[in-house]
Parts: C-alpha cells; sequence; structure tokens
C-alpha cells in the first residue's frame, strides 16, 4: 500500500497504525514521489492526501489515473458533496473526510479491496465475443477487430459486464451493485464518465453508437453493430 500525505506528524501517525493493523505500507509526502513510487512498482492501494506541497491532490489523482488502475483512497478535508462527486469522477475509488481514526481507514480500505476483488469476479472467467468486439475475462484483455484496447481496471469490468449479456438491456442500478458493489453519492454520473470513455476508445460516442447503446430512462445495453 502507498500513503500520500503531506504533514510527517499525520503520516507518521497513520503508517503506525496501518502497520499495527497487519499492512504493508510505503509512506511518501509529495506527489512526485508517489507517480515515481506507482510507475516503479504498483500497490495493492492508494491513500491520497489532497494536500500536498507540490501539486493539488485533485491533479495528482488524474495523473495517477493515467498510469494505474490501482484502488485510490482520497483522504481531504473538503467535505461538500460538488468536490465529492468531482473526486469520484476524477477516478477516486473512496473518499474520507479528515480527521479520522486508523480503524475507520482500515475499514474503508478492507472494503475497497474487497469491492474491487468483487467486481472483477462480476462474470466467470470466460471469453465473450460480441460482433468484432472480444473480451476474455480471464486474461482482462479486450480486443476491437483485432486491435487491443487500453482500458482501466474499471472501464473492462463494465465492458466484461454488459458483454456477458449482449442484447440485454443492462439498468443503472444493476451496474451500481454488480460492478461498482457499493453505491454511493456521484457514483451514477460515474458510470456516465466511464461510459464515455469507453466509447471514445471504441470508436464511437453516444450519438454514433455502435456497440454502447443507451436505452433512455432505462440503462444500457451491448450489440453487435449492424
Amino acid at each position: 500500500m502507498l500513503l500520500v500525505e503531506d504533514d510527517h506528524v499525520v503520516r507518521g501517525a497513520m503508517l503506525r497504525s496501518l502497520t499495527e493493523r497487519g499492512h504493508a505500507v510505503h509512506a511518501v509526502g509529495t506527489a512526485l514521489d508517489a507517480l515515481r513510487r506507482v510507475a516503479a512498482e504498483t500497490p495493492d492501494l492508494v491513500v491520497l492526501d489532497l494536500g500536498l506541497p507540490d501539486l493539488d491532490g485533485s491533479d495528482a489523482l488524474r495523473m495517477l489515473r493515467g498510469i494505474t488502475d490501482v484502488p485510490i483512497i482520497i483522504a481531504t478535508a473538503r467535505d461538500d458533496e460538488q468536490s465529492v462527486v468531482r473526486l469520484l469522477r476524477a477516478g477516486a475509488d473512496d473518499y474520507m473526510v479528515k480527521p479520522f481514526t486508523g480503524a475507520h481507514l482500515d475499514a474503508r480500505i478492507t472494503t475497497v479491496l474487497r469491492r474491487v476483488g468483487r467486481a472483477s469476479r462480476t462474470v466467470q472467467p470466460a471469453v465473450h465475443t460480441v460482433g468484432g468486439l472480444r473480451v476474455d475475462v480471464g486474461e482482462r484483455s479486450a480486443l476491437l477487430d483485432g486491435e487491443p484496447l487500453a482500458l482501466t481496471r474499471k472501464e473492462f469490468d463494465l465492458l466484461a459486464y454488459l458483454a456477458a449479456r449482449p442484447g440485454r438491456v443492462v439498468s443503472r442500478r444493476e451496474l451500481l451493485e454488480e460492478v461498482w458493489r457499493q453505491p454511493s453519492v456521484g457514483e451514477d454520473q460515474t458510470i456516465d464518465v466511464h461510459l464515455y470513455w469507453l466509447r471514445r476508445k471504441m470508436g464511437e460516442s453516444a450519438a454514433k453508437p455502435r456497440y454502447l447503446r443507451t436505452v433512455r430512462g432505462v440503462g444500457f445495453r451491448l450489440v453487435a453493430p449492424d
């Protein structure tokens, strides 16, 4: 696990608390060090403070999401809904408002890791083929017309879930429950964000869909192109 916290006193206390609870933790104090550490060795999870000295934590989150799909929990003093929604849309898996206890953080870490594990098992290990799309759940890879798709962890989970149910309309609620696993503030918007990027990577859009179709007021379905 990687702990990114500017305040050395808080960082030390969190490091001790998490270590005592059985976590192997590396701690850094800047966004640059976090990016270097994640690029060098992929942690199981990142706890990211927003108040970093070299880069705003929101920007650090977006940069981390550009190089890794590992779960990220935000530690922030910003508790307004708009800020929370922005963080979730930018790729955070969860958030915690300071101050919080080591026991609370440990519980959130356990929940996020369990949720990630469940999401990766939402479909049985298999290969799903829909038109020119091939999704290999066991290998966690997707090909479109023979070309690999560079998908984030959640984009792949979303695509795999839909590909396992070709032609079936899947509701937002089902996606929240089966892919995200823990509905919370802002995740409804998160579905739209992930679909937007997934469509872009597949060379389509909501206005000109090929595989990913929106059923207004109901949900989404994945179909072979006409």
